[in-house]
């Protein structure tokens, strides 16, 4: 069953054989500067080491852009909230063209929530941003993190971080049956002690959707002196109670488990370890706040990317057109240049190629 606040959408389909395959990249040079002048013959792609022809190419942004914004409300990060909604009016002001782009919000700490659905309105965007941190999230509703309202939809701050259930949820809910330029950009110290999946099925999760995760890593270095709860969470998944599609079954609705437990991690991977695996492996980026290089700065950097970005399509040879993860690598025949995409990508066998993996330019 679908979540009710799901956008019902019929997705194009092509024939079966026919089953392109869609890279956005981005590419620097050795000073760190965005290169937007190349063309189709400056690229090598490799798919499993083979060369592969790139058929469609596309250099514009025109495509419209759908946008994720996922913001750790955890008690580690109580204190830095003002200064990550500030900063997300401006990129998402900035970013958004109306009559084209779309974006959703979602916050998570214990738990899932969506605050803002697809939508173009900068309104409805900067609305859902004032409930970041507003007073009603910062109480933990139901007392004890076993106890009741778990899932009642109303706002939690505290208690636990299930980043990779945010993007998981995010990449399977919110991006898999959209079309176009897909990315999300995940606010997080990165530490991650409540979730239901694991971050390797997160990733897998981004990549199959085709999309982008963007990592800003942004730590209150005192958070974890304060004493601050750690992870007894509840799941709902997205919408506080709404049907959220984990892996082997349906949502929890009002969270928990079955058979009333709660997954336990008792060591912590680093976060910005896994900040930068998640954005390396999906074809994003990593970024770390810091006095010189603030939130700010680093969205107009995010911005720039999104609106320089390569669109590359290819069909793979039939050999390689297998079921399962196919590993890419896309370079340029300029040394001094840096590409940055996606790893690889998942081909299902009852897939059948969606608009999102039609060609880059029409």
């Amino acid at each position: 069953m679908v979540a009710p606040w799901l956008p019902s959408q019929q997705t194009p389909t092509f024939s079966s054989d026919v089953k392109v395959v869609n890279v956005l990249a981005t590419v620097r040079d050795k000073h760190g500067q965005i290169v937007n002048n190349l063309t189709k013959d400056d690229f090598k792609l490799e798919q499993d080491g083979k060369p592969q022809t790139i058929k469609y190419f596309a250099r514009d942004t025109d495509l419209p852009l759908k946008l994720g914004l996922l913001v750790d409300t955890s008690a580690s990060q109580r204190r830095l909230i003002d200064q990550e909604r500030t900063a997300s009016y401006g990129f998402l002001n900035d970013l958004m063209r109306v009559d084209k782009d779309k974006a959703f919000i979602i916050h998570f700490d214990r738990e899932v929530e969506l605050l803002q659905d697809f939508t173009p309105s900068h309104d409805k965007l900067e609305a859902a941003l004032d409930k970041l941190g507003a007073p009603e999230m910062q109480n933990s509703s139901g007392g004890s993190p076993g106890g009741g309202g778990g899932g009642g939809g109303g706002h939690h701050m505290g208690g636990g971080t299930t980043l990779y259930d945010a993007v998981y949820l995010a990449s399977d809910e919110m991006m898999r049956k959209q079309d176009g330029r897909k990315a999300v950009v995940v606010l997080s110290d990165g530490v991650d002690n409540a979730s239901k999946v694991s971050l390797d099925h997160a990733i897998e999760t981004a990549q199959r959707s085709n999309t982008l995760v963007y990592s800003i890593l942004y730590a209150d270095p005192d958070a974890y002196s304060q004493g601050y709860p750690g992870g007894m969470g509840r799941h709902g998944g997205l919408g506080g109670g709404g049907m959220g599609r984990y892996p082997g079954g349906g949502g929890y609705p009002g969270g928990g488990y079955p058979g009333g437990g709660y997954p336990q991690q008792q060591s912590h991977p680093d976060g910005k370890k896994v900040l930068q695996r998640l954005s390396r492996e999906t074809g994003g980026r990593f970024f770390e706040v810091s006095k010189k290089e603030p939130i700010s700065q680093i969205y107009s950097q995010i911005e720039e990317e999104l609106r320089n970005q390569y669109n590359l399509g290819f069909t793979p040879d039939k050999a390689l057109a297998t079921p399962g993860y196919h590993k890419i690598t896309l370079t340029t025949a300029n040394k001094d240049l840096t590409v940055q995409a996606q790893e690889g990508y998942y081909a299902a066998p009852e897939e059948k190629a969606s608009a999102e993996k039609a060609k880059a330019s029409e």
